[in-house]
């Protein structure tokens, strides 16, 4: 299955001449798909989905996302153009799909409109990767969106990934590598090119944390994981040393 254009066709399929535009961004634009790459995809639609547009495109998704359809996970975010243009933070999302809410929507969640502040962080990576999948460029259709906003999505997050740290380590320390250099350089970079930057500039002692985070990024699933004992007890020093950066960056 070309799971590019089969994720295309759906979002055709359901929401018809009411799409504006369907881009891709994340690592697909950023440095490349990596083994545990999400396949990250932004719709700009005319207005808002009722109900019945909600349930078949969660439904579409459902069957063309993530291990169990022997593929990559899909998230898909849309967004109503005058939403987003003109800028506004924090921005209305249209509707999220992915695969970490899969026992919900199966539950029975259907997905529905509320404020998305990681738009702020999506909208540049789309301007930057300008990979139109269907529709005008996106310069032609988005706003770049204002560093302040972009430093507020940054931080906005981090409470969420801490939280995460324990069962999702490789994807913590590498977004907050990346949450560091995107405050101090306003560029976004892809998870392994923000390591290789806060590398360079991390103490000695809180080096291989990251390292090996960025190596499992680099070549492993998120089922192939793992972390020994020794390196497992570096995390969270490594993470107070790189949260103190991003709190100094971000309070200037």
């Amino acid at each position: 299955m070309d799971q590019v254009r089969e994720t295309v066709r759906l979002v055709g399929d359901v929401l018809g001449a009411e799409v504006v535009g369907v881009y891709l961004h994340g690592s697909a634009v950023l440095g490349g798909l990596r083994p545990a790459s999400d396949l990250d995809v932004l719709v700009v639609s005319r207005r808002s989905m009722d109900g019945r547009e909600r349930r078949a495109l969660l439904d579409g998704l459902l069957e063309r996302s993530g291990s169990a359809n022997g593929v990559r996970p899909v998230e898909l975010t849309v967004v109503v153009r005058s939403e987003v243009s003109p800028w506004r933070y924090p921005p209305t999302g249209d509707f999220l799909y992915g695969e970490w809410l899969r026992e919900d929507y199966e539950a029975g969640l259907l997905p529905q409109p509320e404020p998305v502040p990681d738009l702020a962080l999506l909208i540049p990576m789309v301007l930057a990767g300008d990979r139109p999948l269907a529709g005008p460029p996106p310069a032609r259709v988005l706003e770049p969106v204002p560093h302040a906003d972009l430093v507020r999505a940054s931080v906005a997050g981090v409470p969420e990934l801490l939280g995460e740290l324990d069962d999702d380590t490789r994807n913590v320390v590498l977004t907050l590598a990346r949450v560091w250099s995107t405050l101090a350089t306003g560029e976004i970079r892809s998870k392994d090119a923000a390591a290789d930057w806060a590398l360079d500039r991390l103490p000695p002692e809180h080096r291989p944390v990251l390292a090996h985070a960025r190596e499992l990024y680099l070549g492993r699933r998120y089922d192939e994981e793992h972390w020994s004992g020794a390196l497992r007890a570096r995390v969270r020093p490594h993470v107070e040393a790189v949260l103190a950066e991003i709190e100094r960056l971000s309070s200037r």
